[in-house]
């Protein structure tokens, strides 16, 4: 904050003038503004707001603009880029910025502001994940300047007076702070005679990067008081390690089957005695939508803001537990100690314990204060959920659309569900029982964490299941008739189709999308740092139709199609014949040989000789899929996938795709040019394609989805203050990474999925700062795995990365394993997070399981199994000092900061002084040097001459 004391003294005959100065390149129609919390500045209307005007000066653009203000002047204000019809294209991130005018200030003299524009980044220093975990510390500085101080610093008529501030979160209390410089008034590079801005002490360091400058001519109109802020100290670039695990993989020797919040405990004082400030979770949520193993997925969520039952320890529930129910979950434990997790045994045999404990404590519970203190802060979300646990058991189906009268939310209504006079109340209150249980677990798992200086890092997945709680409560916020996923990558050549509807940001957009900044706030109860899933739908979603099984037959959403217009003018015409299966006799006579007789009169109507389309009964994937489930004569059929796959190829040969909601757009299908449709076009229409082609999907959305993340991301990242990391793998626009790098988002690079071109494998020490390095994650093979499974593969990563012309071992043995891990810990990035199964393969002893068998995830699966557990105790690696030593030293080997660790110790000195240096030019005559500081928000005036 600009505050340099109070007004006093007489009412002003003349105005003061605010001038405001920032350097800021912008593109064509482009221009800055400055709004305010004052009418002078719009009071926060941007189309009365003060618009700025660009001025070149030297290498750089500054924007200027002046108001006349009332002595006593002070506001909030903040700049924005806008269009030429002052509709926003950005906005600072950050705190607003306020400005106060000194005391004594006299009649129509000026006061410029100069500022820096505020990126994500130079806020990510006062995230809860460093504010409250890493740095725990809280800072009570007095930044308030001592009134009377202007009045007595600017007796001399040529004086200027330049008021410094510097953001610089990362320091202990009781720091001094100095401004240095070549001059006598500023201790001539000597720390102790410099200007001291607080409490004053002994180590002295240096600010990284080039000079900062400032420059005053010497004419009459200079200003008489500057306000100079400089954006952020620049420190050498904090650095630090996790570790990622599913919470359902953790095995401890208390849990029955599966992870549970409790047992994070036990895993953070591993992770922190490794070297580790993270560790890394997967979606926590309840899932509970089938009933069945399927339920595993932790991204389909039934509710946003529920947690799961799964992760509940029971034997937590009371501290008076009888001894039959004793015996039960001893039982229990022995059962479900297997070796992956059993799904529905686990959670119906937690879920069955829980309600006779529920049984014997309700009251006691439901009466207690901690109780009613959740129950008041959580209604919102609880009420609507524990009625739909109550309906969805009560049909038998969480299809809403099935509840018949209940199918449409209402409040009226959810009031009568949720009435203590109902008759099935227990287990309405039931399912408040178990969340805030759950509730309570974490959160002692999460404080614990905190204390020890590790990150708890939730994730945020993409989407929610079609038949959730959120679809059912607020149905206008979701394209029910769509399907969410991904388009041919890395993981997948046919895309996947997530099945969750896709989002209508519109609605969502009334309410400043309140239903995310919701969920956002829900996750900082419990983590100080999340995991954006797939941020490539922030900017853009793969679209699918509902009707849609796989990933192929999609489109972006938002994105520009191809108009009828477009194509006419390039000579396309054919609209029916490029947008209809193209099938042809002598495709049906390859795919299905002998057999294609019988799968046409079957599937298909011959509308022109040797040309088939598919009958009504069976036009779509899931038409298809459920046909042949039907068939009457199953057993003709001789390989069901087989034929399901090809007729799949079929009804996905199209070239381009008809928008449903307007017919006269269109959409080139992935891949155009591998179908055979497209193949069988004349040379122009090909090449009009190829070309339209590459526009729509590298080209021609670039600034549309720009704009859109730039609308929905800021109102995610400004509901919390958690850091923020994307998961940006995949076919990733040119407009991602730089929008992500100004709201201060961390990216994702795997080793194995560069995002260069032109590489096999990525180089982490090339990795920018601003990202997370993994070697692996949940959605591809283990390191092991993907060492073991492709001996080419293996050998050319021997010979490019590794540097050896030697054979490489079979086996990712320790010593492999150690050279990658090593790789990504000393790479630049500021996290580098390891899945524990790539760290357990630094000792042999831990890699007698089949590398295959610690796989998460097959992406290409959309029904695979989410179970896999660590074949060895937390409690065992706790005791393991070897491997705890290996990894630590790993880390601390790294230079990265690990808990306990040196980063900490040279944190903790009682005083330290950080100096950048700066060029104060006070007239045409003198030049100045300067020197700023280090603390939280730090500021100081220095009159000069």
């Amino acid at each position: 904050m600009v505050e340099l004391g109070l007004l006093s003294g007489t009412k002003s005959t003349k105005p003061v003038h605010v001038s405001f100065r920032i350097p800021y390149y912008t593109h064509w129609g482009q221009s800055l503004l400055v709004c305010g919390s004052e009418p002078v500045l719009g009071s926060w209307n941007l189309k009365k707001g003060l618009l700025l005007s660009p001025v070149h000066h030297g290498d750089e653009l500054i924007w200027l603009g002046t108001v006349s203000v009332p002595k006593g002047f002070k506001c909030e204000y903040s700049y924005y880029v806008v269009d030429d019809n002052r509709n926003v294209l950005r906005w600072e991130m950050g705190e607003k910025r306020k400005v106060l005018l000194p005391e004594g200030i006299q009649d129509g003299e000026v006061v410029e502001l100069h500022d820096l524009w505020q990126v994500g980044s130079d806020a990510l220093p006062l995230k809860s994940a460093f504010k409250d975990v890493i740095f725990r510390r809280k800072l009570s500085l007095d930044i308030e300047t001592p009134l009377g101080v202007i009045r007595s610093t600017l007796d001399q008529e040529d004086s200027v007076l330049v008021h410094f501030k510097i953001s610089c979160p990362n320091i202990e209390e009781e720091t001094s702070i100095y401004i240095i410089g070549n001059t006598l008034k500023l201790g001539q590079w000597n720390v102790q005679n410099g200007l001291k801005l607080s409490y004053s002490g002994g180590i002295f360091s240096p600010e990284t990067g080039p000079n900062r400058d400032i420059a005053l001519d010497s004419s009459n109109t200079q200003p008489r008081y500057i306000f100079l802020s400089d954006g952020m100290l620049r420190e050498m670039p904090w650095r630090g390690a996790g570790v990622a695990i599913p919470m359902f993989s953790v095995r401890s020797e208390a849990d029955l089957g599966v992870g549970e919040f409790l047992d994070l405990k036990l895993f953070v004082d591993w992770a922190a005695e490794s070297g580790f400030h993270l560790v890394q979770l997967l979606p926590i949520n309840d899932t509970s939508v089938h009933g069945m193993w399927w339920d595993s997925y932790p991204y389909s969520s039934l509710s946003v803001f529920a947690l799961h039952p799964l992760y509940l320890r029971v034997q937590a529930l009371s501290e008076n537990i009888p001894e039959d129910i004793k015996l039960e979950i001893q039982k229990a434990k022995e059962q479900l100690d297997g070796k992956d997790v059993d799904y529905e045994a686990t959670l119906s045999t937690k879920l069955s314990i829980a309600k006779k404990i529920f049984a014997q404590e309700k009251d006691l519970i439901l009466n207690s204060s901690s109780f009613q203190k959740f129950f008041s802060e959580n209604q919102d979300w609880l009420k609507p959920y524990a009625a739909f646990c109550f309906l969805r058991d009560f049909f038998e189906t969480s299809d809403h659309s099935q509840w018949g009268r209940y199918s449409h939310f209402s409040k009226e209504k959810l009031e009568k569900l949720v009435s203590k006079d109902s008759l099935h109340y227990s287990i309405i209150c039931f399912h408040y029982y178990i969340q805030f249980h759950l509730h309570v677990q974490l959160s002692e798992a999460a404080d614990y964490a905190r204390k020890k200086g590790v990150i708890l890092k939730g994730d945020l997945p993409i989407g929610v299941d079609r038949n959730s709680v959120d679809t059912w409560v607020y149905p206008n916020l979701f394209r029910m008739n769509t399907s969410t996923g991904a388009p041919p990558d890395y993981f997948d050549k046919n895309g996947q189709n997530w099945g969750f509807p896709t989002y209508n940001w519109e609605e969502m957009s009334k309410d400043n999308y309140a239903w995310w900044r919701a969920r956002l706030t829900q996750m900082a109860k419990y983590f100080t740092a999340y995991r954006i899933d797939h941020i490539l739908g922030f900017f853009r979603i793969w679209e699918l139709p509902e009707h849609a099984m796989t990933g192929l037959v999609g489109k972006f959403r938002p994105s520009i199609p191809l108009s009828q217009e477009e194509l006419e003018k390039e000579g396309i015409w054919d609209f029916d014949r490029l947008s209809h299966p193209y099938i042809l006799q002598e495709f049906l006579q390859d795919k299905f040989g002998a057999s294609w007789t019988f799968i046409a009169s079957n599937f298909l109507n011959e509308y022109q000789k040797n040309r088939y389309e598919f009958k009504e009964d069976c036009n779509t994937e899931k038409k298809i899929a459920s046909k042949l489930k039907s068939f009457p004569e199953r057993s003709l059929l001789q390989d069901e996938d087989k034929i399901r796959r090809e007729l799949f190829d079929l009804v996905q040969n199209i070239v381009l795709i008809r928008d449903p909601e307007n017919p006269r757009n269109f959409y080139p299908r992935f891949n155009l040019e591998d179908t055979p449709s497209f193949k069988d076009l004349d040379d122009h229409s090909k090449n009009v394609l190829k070309r339209l082609y590459y526009d729509y999907y590298f080209h021609r959305q670039e600034n549309l989805w720009q704009q859109n993340a730039l609308k929905t991301l800021p109102a995610l990242l400004n509901s919390s203050d958690m850091l923020a990391c994307g998961e940006d793998l995949g076919l990733i626009p040119s407009c991602v990474h730089p929008v992500m790098q100004e709201l201060g988002l961390i990216g994702l690079r795997i080793q194995r999925m560069p995002s260069e071109p032109d590489l096999e494998f990525g180089i982490p020490s090339q990795y920018s700062y601003m990202t997370v390095c993994a070697p692996s994650c949940h959605d591809c093979s283990t390191l092991r795995a993907w060492w073991e499974e492709h001996e080419e593969r293996r050998q050319r990563y021997f010979k490019n990365v590794v540097g050896s012309d030697m054979s490489p071992p079979a086996r990712c043995v320790p010593d492999i394993a150690h050279f990658i891990i090593r790789e990504h810990v000393e790479s630049p990035s500021m996290w580098a997070i390891f899945p524990l199964q790539d760290l357990l393969v630094l000792k042999e002893e831990y890699t007698t399981r089949p590398a295959t068998e610690e796989t998460i995830n097959d992406p290409t699966n959309p029904k695979h199994y989410w179970r896999y557990r660590v074949h060895v105790t937390v409690e065992a690696l706790i005791k393991d000092k070897e491997l705890v030593s290996t990894i630590k030293d790993l880390v601390s080997g790294s230079g990265r900061s690990h808990p306990g660790g040196q980063a900490e110790r040279q944190a903790s000195h009682k005083s330290a002084v950080a100096t950048t240096e700066k060029q104060q030019i006070a007239s045409s005559k003198d030049k100045v040097h300067l020197a700023t500081p280090l603390n939280t928000v730090a500021h100081e005036t220095l009159a000069v001459r």
